[in-house]
């Protein structure tokens, strides 16, 4: 399945059985830059594509979740996908596993079937496979997770659009300062305060990292390129893990004493080393410059 520039405009119906791993797929798509609709009527996707197609490349794929929650407006779903399929970019992923899986991960949650009523699990399982069967058989795409987790089936979602410009990450380098407190949500720390710090140049106190005369002072210094180069070859594995893994963000915090002038330059200069990286987006933000 292509998701190339010709598919601007593209709606993806996600259905299938409850349990099954919809929302996963759902937040999968959402990653990679879709904008989501969870529990859509059916009657809904004749306006939510010609929204679609409107918007000029503002909204250009929408992946709807639709599925039994929809109470009797489901009933509909299959005979309106048929309807709207041949004159629309549209394509249907329906998710499916084992009802002895279905029946665990039920269990494990706690929650009941929302066609259960007042039957078993089974009995309601049994219901939806009755009715999501004709939407099923008109499926672009089956995925059976019954031996997939979480991450594997987020996976098998991203990989489907592995071609198209939607990073599979994406980093923030932030420079802080020490002296102002750790970032909360740092995922990797760095330390630049075993560099000389500019603060003490009469010449460069007032100057902060992004002027080039700190970080040409800064990238001089012993040890500087050395710690640029090693800290990159320890990232590039811990970032490909991440995507493997499925986590979309992280943040690596690069810190001196006061986020002025060590920690801008070096988190410049990774920020710098990691753009053009295949699968991710890099972005660097200066927590504590304009503090001091």
């Amino acid at each position: 399945m292509s998701t190339n520039s010709e598919t601007r405009g593209e709606v993806l119906v996600v259905t299938g059985m409850s349990g099954a791993g919809r929302s996963t797929a759902a937040n999968a798509l959402e990653d990679r830059g879709w904008y989501v609709v969870d529990n859509l009527p059916p009657q809904m996707m004749r306006p939510l594509l010609e929204l679609a197609g409107r918007v000029d490349g503002q909204l250009p794929r929408v992946a709807a979740v639709v599925d039994v929650r929809g109470g009797e407006l489901f009933a509909d779903l299959a005979q309106i996908v048929w309807q709207l399929r041949e004159a629309n970019n549209l394509r249907i992923i329906f998710l499916d596993a084992s009802d002895e899986q279905l029946v665990r991960r039920f269990e494990q949650v706690r929650r009941p079937h929302p066609l259960q009523g007042d039957g078993t699990l089974l009995d309601g399982i049994r219901e939806e496979r009755r009715q999501v069967q004709g939407i099923r058989e008109r499926s672009d795409i089956t995925i059976d997770t019954t031996h997939l987790n979480v991450h594997q089936l987020a996976n098998r979602i991203a990989e489907m659009f592995e071609g198209d410009d939607t990073p599979r990450h994406r980093v923030t380098i932030m420079s802080f300062g020490f002296k102002y407190g750790l970032p909360a949500d740092a995922d990797l720390v760095a330390d630049m305060r075993f560099l000389p710090n500019p603060f003490w140049n009469d010449d460069l106190r007032a100057l902060t990292g992004e002027d080039a005369r700190v970080r040409e002072y800064v990238l001089a210094q012993e040890g500087a390129t050395e710690f640029l180069d090693a800290y990159m070859a320890a990232i590039r594995p811990i970032l490909a893990g991440y995507q493997r893994e499925n986590k979309s963000h992280s943040t690596i915090a690069i810190g001196c004493t006061g986020g002025k002038h060590r920690s801008v330059v070096m988190a410049r200069e990774l920020g710098d080393r990691l753009r053009g990286d295949p699968g991710i987006q890099v972005s660097v933000k200066h927590r504590d410059l304009g503090r001091e």
